[in-house]
């Protein structure tokens, strides 16, 4: 919803903040980024642990949202982490 305010248009916020989904969707985003962190200085494969973490999260928050798109792209990218540890133990 907008709102006119002397010139600048303000939004309001639509989603409900302090549930437990927004905790989720903000400690997992968190983790994600600490993994880019770790990813961009080579520290593997404990990025790839932060990640699947991260994407854990978010597909927790996807069930919670009924959101197909996010429930697709975080349990494929999961699976494509999670196949990269094991792999990476394997060898």
């Amino acid at each position: 919803m907008r709102r006119k305010l002397s010139g600048i248009t303000k939004l309001n916020k639509q989603t409900p903040t302090h549930t437990i989904d927004w905790y989720i969707k903000w400690v997992a985003s968190i983790i994600i980024i600490i993994s880019v962190i770790l990813t961009s200085n080579n520290i593997y494969p404990l990025n790839l642990f932060f990640y699947s973490a991260g994407l854990s999260g978010w597909f927790i928050v996807a069930l919670l949202w009924n959101d197909r798109a996010l429930l697709v792209v975080n349990a494929v990218s999961l699976s494509l982490l999670l196949n990269g540890l094991i792999s990476y133990y394997v060898k």
